[in-house]
């Protein structure tokens, strides 16, 4: 079994990206699954049902939550369905509306959010490790193609911790929200497929998919700005492939990098 998983699909240039690159990739690679990072989809916060929709026609199977994931309202009944194949992080506190984990075609999908995110990081997570040990115990006796651990967080050593404390127990732990790839994609000892972070589909001429002259200036003067997406100039895409195993381990993992 061969599963794409993708970067943060930033903005209206992420979603093109996909648009883009996707269907000739998964008859390229021979892909059975894609799940996409998708917390950042709509004007770069959230996404909409629409938005949603428009992956899923694209090629995408299954979408990943993070810190935006409950910004907007419209998505959260998906979010709740365990039939719709869209997630938020698994270790909000109990009573968070929406899933953190669900099943597509066998395979366990679960979304973690890092204890330390951005201006975020004063906002109450559970433990990540506690909650995919609670997980993962709940769902031990569900037979299963593959489990797929999406981390997403701020720091490089919780991502590497969490990577290889789950090495031999789960197919792939992939890291995202940073939108920068690092260049650490392999399979661990025990089995694992790890990257400690994917990186982004969207603009490249650009911060994280945010223009330049907004963001400049808060750097450069410490000025207040608002962040406005890049809309122009060349997009990359940036996502990690997984070939499965019947123990439903990772054979093997390949970076791919489109720049166009």
């Amino acid at each position: 079994m061969n599963i794409l998983y993708v970067g943060d699909v930033m903005g209206e240039m992420g979603v093109e990206t996909i648009e883009a690159v996707l269907p000739k990739l998964r008859k390229e690679k021979k892909i059975d699954l894609v799940i996409a990072q998708a917390e950042n989809v709509s004007e770069g916060k959230g996404i909409t049902l629409s938005d949603f929709q428009r992956l899923r026609k694209a090629g995408v199977d299954f979408c990943t939550g993070g810190n935006w994931s409950l910004f907007r309202e419209d998505i959260i009944p998906a979010m709740s369905d365990p039939a719709q194949p869209i997630i938020r992080p698994a270790n909000y506190p109990e009573g968070t509306p929406g899933l953190g984990w669900k099943y597509i075609d066998k395979v366990l999908v679960v979304s973690l959010l890092g204890q330390i995110v951005g201006k975020d990081s004063d906002k109450p997570v559970d433990n990540p490790l506690q909650v995919i040990d609670q997980v993962l115990d709940s769902q031990k006796d569900v037979k299963k193609t593959a489990i797929i651990v999406n981390f997403h967080g701020d720091y490089s050593s919780e991502k590497v911790v969490i990577g290889h404390y789950l090495d031999g127990r789960v197919t792939l732990v992939v890291g995202d929200h940073w939108h920068v790839p690092t260049a650490d994609a392999r399979v661990l000892p025990k089995g694992t497929a790890h990257i400690t972070d994917v990186g982004m589909c969207g603009a490249l001429a650009a911060s994280l998919g945010v223009t330049f002259d907004s963001v400049i200036p808060r750097w450069h003067d410490g000025k207040p700005t608002r962040n406005v997406l890049e809309s122009k100039g060349p997009k990359q895409f940036n996502a990690v492939l997984v070939t499965v195993n019947k123990n439903g381990l990772a054979d093997s993992v390949e970076q791919i990098q489109q720049v166009f």
